[in-house]
């Protein structure tokens, strides 16, 4: 199982990047997925999770109305939409699949003006 993230990079306070996690070696569709993120010198935090059958999200309150997780079975990956980015949610994000317990090599969200 091989989860690969994209889509990071540098953004101001404010504005919007989409993640993308393409996985191989399992579908999407056949287990819960998540997203995590770790600060610099900082415990890994959960930030999305959105069920095996994709009728269900749940968010921490840190993140909920900004950021919104979705998949697309077809092409087999995971997004991470993210809007009205603040300087905190700096951090390298990573997916993680439940089932396989496989996790990513990440990608950088930098927050700063």
């Amino acid at each position: 199982v091989q989860l690969v993230e994209s889509g990071g990079g540098l953004v101001q306070p404010g504005g919007s990047l989409r993640l993308s996690c393409v996985a191989s070696g399992l579908t999407v569709s056949s287990s819960t997925m998540r997203w995590y993120r770790q600060a610099p010198g900082k415990e890994r935090d959960w930030v999305a999770t959105i069920t095996a059958d994709g009728d269900t999200t749940y968010y921490p309150d840190s993140v909920k109305g900004r950021f919104t997780v979705s998949r697309d079975t077809g092409k087999n990956t995971l997004y991470l939409q993210m809007n009205a980015l603040k300087p905190e949610d700096t951090a390298v994000y990573t997916c993680n699949s439940l089932l396989s317990g496989s996790w990513g090599q990440g990608t950088q969200v930098t927050v700063s003006s």
